[in-house]
């Protein structure tokens, strides 16, 4: 059981985390039943305090920012890790989407953001959100349908409008990457810009934070509106124009590190309900005992560690450079369906305990269920897989004609 990482220095890290999530996050997160949707920021600093005394703190960042500099592969140990708790991420300061925006502000930009915005969001000490979807009908699943619009005005200064919406983060982020559209129209997939734009920025306003089905995510969905919001050239992030390319910087890493931290979660309930078929008694026997309650667990224990290799191999491609959007694709919608069926298979062992309070199996069902919509629904990966699998083949030859 667990995640079993065969390097040594990750594995250590991954031990790490494991003792301080079970020792120090789980019991914040009963307290609070995992409910972080508002806040508070004052226990997102002192869980994060406490991860750095711990030694596991900012495990993806690099130590010349004051992390550990763990590649991809030695990531999907302890991320897992992390992901037992719905609140370990958080704590390590390797939750979405400040997790995603790390990587790609350290990419992507230039010295001088870095210092401004990489640096103290490396530390923890300020939040970030990512504005790209829209309400309808604007972008959501398809990106080219991207509305919010950046105009440049006498002098270099940026003007942007629009409203975004389902901002995972944005309830007091301090900095903002906006997606903009500052050549096209809506369904060209050219002509977008990405800006840092600051939380006290003239123009922008957060208009509420949109109730969900799940609470985990720090600083809940927001719904954002830029009437107007007046930005430096200094704000652009990357090249003017070349916003959907860099978001692909983005997006692939992103994906995955979501599946390793919800791989966590799904253990954890398996752990939980096998741990029940321990106890409770039926007709006479242990559950451990019963035909059905042992397929139930041999299907979890089978898509756990079909997820783990997934996972792994993706980080694998990540580590060696190769373009993994393919695989990313693949891995994130097997490994959020898979996580369904995990928590969803402890709820229906445990009975009437995993439905109560009592143990936290409800709490994570609902978790659990938007991530086969975030980061692109399952449905849009599978037609790109199906699109990119199609066009790789060789119809000639295969069919015997070439």
């Amino acid at each position: 059981m667990g995640s079993d990482d065969t390097n040594s220095a990750a594995g250590e890290v991954a031990l790490r985390t494991r003792a301080f999530v079970r020792d120090v996050v789980i019991p914040v997160e009963r307290k609070l039943d995992g409910n972080v949707h508002d806040g508070p920021e004052d226990v997102r600093i002192a869980l994060q305090d406490a991860a750095r005394a711990a030694g596991v703190f900012a495990p993806q960042v690099p130590t010349d920012l004051g992390g550990l500099g763990l590649d991809r592969t030695a990531q999907s140990a302890v991320f897992e890790e992390a992901g037992y708790s719905l609140l370990g991420p958080l704590a390590l300061n390797c939750a979405a989407p400040d997790e995603g925006n790390l990587h790609l502000l350290g990419e992507v930009a230039s010295a001088e953001q870095k210092e401004r915005y990489l640096r103290p969001l490396a530390a923890g000490a300020i939040r970030s959100c990512f504005a790209m979807t829209e309400p309808a009908p604007g972008v959501g699943s398809d990106p080219s349908m991207l509305r919010t619009r950046a105009e440049q005005l006498p002098g270099g200064d940026w003007s942007i409008t629009g409203r975004k919406w389902f901002i995972t983060g944005g309830i007091g982020a301090s900095v903002t990457i906006c997606m903009a559209r500052t050549s096209g129209e809506p369904g060209d997939r050219r002509g977008a810009t990405m800006f840092l734009i600051d939380r006290d920025s003239a123009g922008m306003s957060v208009e509420r934070n949109i109730g969900t089905l799940d609470v985990s995510l720090f600083g809940g969905h927001a719904e954002i509106v830029f009437d107007d919001c007046r930005v430096g050239p200094d704000a652009v992030l990357g090249d003017v124009g070349r916003g959907f390319e860099l978001a692909q910087v983005r997006l692939a890493p992103a994906r995955l590190t979501h599946c390793m931290r919800w791989l966590g979660i799904a253990r954890r309930s398996h752990e939980i309900s096998m741990a029940w078929t321990q106890r409770r008694e039926a007709f006479g026997r242990p559950l451990r005992e019963l035909g059905m309650i042992q397929q139930l667990v041999a299907d979890s224990e089978i898509d756990i560690t079909a997820c783990r290799a997934l996972i792994r191999e993706c980080a694998a491609q990540l580590d060696r450079g190769v373009e993994a959007g393919h695989l990313s694709s693949i891995t994130k919608t097997f490994v959020s369906e898979a996580v369904g069926r995990v928590v969803d298979r402890a709820v229906q062992i445990c009975g009437s305990l995993g439905v109560s309070e009592d143990v936290m199996l409800g709490r994570f069902l609902r978790e659990v269920r938007p991530f086969r919509i975030y980061d692109g629904p399952s449905e849009t990966h599978r037609w790109s897989v199906a699109r990119r699998a199609i066009k790789a083949i060789d119809a000639d030859a295969v069919l015997g004609h070439g």
